[in-house]
């Protein structure tokens, strides 16, 4: 049928006879008709032109690619579907045909002569496949058509697809992981020593948590938040840390040889990215010249600059969440409302965990509507699409990093660690107290932020993410189409074309874009980086990320084929750099998790107790628990006649000489003691310790387990002997020298 057979529409606005928009349409469309291209115009509230690339034009591309790879001679190297190809050639075409006032397609659209181009969602038999195996909720659970996805979407797609039901998959193993760690922590560590020295612990009064009307209270109060404290921080975290940085490793070294094995099944062995770049352009002119290589100092050190202004004004924004939740805070625990005033320094950790969450959706809105960050590789001026796709990958990476880690990195490292100590606290603008740790540790307070993102992410997250195309397009689908004239060639012909409705239906479709594909790309990464780097404090995330996933993949399979314009299908033969972003989130993973444990959790300090300073180690007395009298060892005693004297503490009795913190100094001058040195030296020693080990055994297990199979390298050495004897078979031995 006639509709199957066009590759490309573009869609117009009807503009007046003789306007300057008329006359560059026109221009732009004669330039394509002079390539060889058919062009049919059917005239409705818009304005269509169907778009079908001359046969001579395909058969080029498919010598070319036949030519480029000298492996593979069997008639099946390039297997592409002829439909993939000719979207391909066109949508290149297209955006690069030079009109006489070197205007491009690009200009076109921004000046509104244009307003869409897009390829067609065809009426055959794999989009029927698709739609039934792939694009609804009643196949959640079955295995994706990875090889009807290749020929409809192209191996770009394809690939992605692949690795995210790669990186689901063996999500199973880390979520069983995460989720035996915290049932081990609520069940065979539950009754832990600390949490129960905390709960009993009603005659041990606290220092005041602000300087106003704040009373002084009972650490047994805190009950609750220390068990829960103690369900996430034991030993089994160690073990659950260690595991994710093996499984991280693990996963990505199978990944490789999973991508080998699509990469051999496919032919992409012998493909090269700028090959297919070359081949294009020769297609489009045959005068072109390649552009070359070239690298400028200047404009790299432009683009660092630019990019360290931006990641400190991330920084700053981190900055900003800090001052909330201190200034939280102390409203917080002078507020009327009892609960909110008892539970402060959770509310204040909610909100701030919310507003951080609401920090992200807007610097993601605006680094992708400003284009701020995709303004950096346009400095950089890169040769290919190849290559300014990989600048822009690693650029906002980094980016979307820092926004969404910045306040996390504060709250596991630096929260509770520089507010300074009761008499000399440190103060927002001289005014307000930096937070502190809860005197069981900070790791719940990294649990309850992550928790609280992740979950909203991938509920509210999600849902707008499927919503908003979905009511996009009903609305437009609803917009009355008048019925006009059809025309073709000049001559009019019937009201109701037989490519009429398909083209209509197509076009009130959700545009997509060439980084459509990115931006799922990097929602994965992001949760791949939640799911590893601070997985210690959130044993949990695996879970999370696993369930989200599954609905993930069925989601973007709906949207890409029921409610966006069909993707331009692009060839690749892995997923590019982000298999480097992944491999250094491996690292920054191992890092992220001594330091959560080294730092963050009361692990260390513990240790130190037991082995140092408790009743075990002093007075050798093996029938008890070791970590007997910590809390009371972990809290240092303030002198009451030393607090600022600003600072107003109601129910103070003239008798009561001193209450507890969460330090380790000096009862006399407040100055750290030896313990703490002790545990910091610690700390210290098992950081280097830990990541030490865990990179070893990354190394270890990268090196186990090879990145190509070794049935794939056979196949690929038998395909290079057949073709040597092949190619010896036509040398005739009389033409052999000598």
């Amino acid at each position: 049928q006639n509709e199957e057979k066009w590759d490309f529409v573009l869609v117009s606005d009807i503009h007046e006879m003789g306007s300057e928009k008329e006359i560059k349409r026109k221009k732009f469309l004669d330039e394509l008709s002079k390539k060889g291209f058919t062009i049919k115009k059917i005239e409705d509230t818009k304005l269509f032109y169907g778009i079908r690339a001359p046969q001579h034009i395909v058969c080029k591309y498919q010598h070319l690619q036949k030519k480029a790879d000298s492996r593979q001679k069997n008639p099946s190297a390039h297997e592409d579907d002829e439909d993939i190809i000719r979207i391909r050639i066109v949508n290149f075409i297209l955006w690069n045909t030079v009109m006489p006032n070197l205007e491009k397609l690009r200009d076109l659209m921004k000046k509104k002569v244009f307003e869409a181009a897009f390829p067609l969602h065809k009426k055959e038999e794999r989009r029927k496949i698709l739609k039934e195996k792939w694009a609804r909720w009643g196949v959640i659970f079955k295995e994706q058509p990875i090889k009807e996805i290749r020929c409809y979407f192209g191996e770009k797609v394809a690939l992605y697809f692949a690795w995210l039901g790669w990186y689901t998959y063996l999500l199973i193993f880390a979520a069983v992981a995460g989720l035996v760690t915290v049932v081990a922590g609520s069940t065979v560590f539950s009754s832990s020593q600390v949490s129960k020295e905390i709960c009993d612990a009603n005659t041990t009064f606290m220092c005041p948590l602000c300087d106003q009307n704040c009373s002084f209270w009972v650490l047994s109060d805190t009950c609750t938040y220390a068990k829960i404290t103690h369900m996430i921080d034991n030993e089994a975290t160690v073990a659950f840390a260690m595991f994710m940085a093996v499984w991280a490793t693990v996963f990505l070294e199978l990944w490789k040889r999973e991508r080998a094995n699509v990469a051999t099944k496919w032919k992409l062995y012998g493909w090269d990215e700028d090959e297919e770049d070359l081949a294009l352009q020769l297609i489009n002119n045959l005068q072109h010249e390649p552009r070359r290589y070239q690298h400028s100092y200047f404009r790299s050190t432009i683009v660092l600059i630019l990019a360290l202004l931006l990641i400190l004004v991330l920084i700053g924004i981190a900055h900003m969440l800090v001052i909330y939740r201190a200034v939280a805070m102390a409203l917080f625990t002078q507020s009327e409302v009892s609960l909110l005033s008892k539970n402060a320094n959770t509310a204040a950790v909610v909100t701030g965990a919310v507003l951080h969450y609401i920090t992200i959706v807007i610097m993601t809105k605006v680094s992708s509507h400003t284009g701020s960050c995709a303004l950096l590789p346009f400095l950089e001026e890169p040769r290919t699409l190849f290559q300014k796709e990989n600048s822009f990958t690693v650029k906002i990476f980094i980016f979307q990093f820092f926004t969404n880690f910045s306040s996390l990195i504060y709250v596991a490292f630096f929260l509770g660690r520089i507010n300074g100590h009761p008499g000399h606290y440190v103060r927002i603008a001289g005014r307000w107290r930096l937070e502190e740790c809860h005197p069981s540790g900070c790791i719940t307070d990294l649990f309850i932020q992550m928790g609280i993102i992740l979950l909203l992410k991938q509920t509210i997250s999600n849902i707008m993410e499927y919503l908003i195309p979905l009511i996009s397009y009903r609305l437009r689908k609803k917009r009355k189409r008048p019925k006009k004239r059809s025309i073709m060639l000049g001559e009019e012909e019937e009201a109701e074309d037989p490519c009429k409705r398909q083209w209509l239906s197509n076009y009130e479709l959700n545009e997509v874009n060439i980084f459509s594909l990115f931006n799922e790309f990097l929602e994965m990464v992001i949760q791949y980086s939640f799911t590893t780097i601070f997985v210690a404090a959130f044993p949990l995330a695996p879970l999370l990320a696993l369930i989200n996933n599954v609905i993930e993949i069925h989601m973007d399979a709906i949207k890409m084929m029921r409610l966006h314009r069909r993707m331009v299908p692009r060839k690749a033969k892995d997923i590019g750099i982000w298999l480097q972003v992944l491999e250094a989130i491996g690292i920054l993973a191992v890092i992220g998790n001594g330091l959560v444990i080294a730092i963050t959790s009361d692990f260390i300090p513990v240790q130190v107790y037991k082995y140092m300073y408790s009743p075990c180690a002093r007075e050798n007395r093996t029938g008890m628990d070791c970590s007997t009298g910590y809390i009371n060892n972990s809290l240092s005693v303030f002198r009451i006649q030393d607090f600022e004297p600003h600072t107003k503490r109601p129910g103070l009795a003239p008798t009561e000489l001193c209450r507890r913190y969460r330090d380790y100094r000096s009862a006399d001058d407040y100055t750290y003691t030896v313990q703490f040195w002790h545990i910091f030296a610690a700390r210290l020693a098992f950081l280097i310790l830990f990541e030490h080990v865990a990179l070893c055994v990354k190394l270890i297990a990268a090196w186990y387990i090879p990145d190509v199979p070794q049935r794939v390298k056979n196949t690929i050495l038998s395909e290079k002997h057949e073709n040597l004897r092949n190619e010896l078979r036509w040398v005739m031995p009389w033409k052999v020298p000598g």
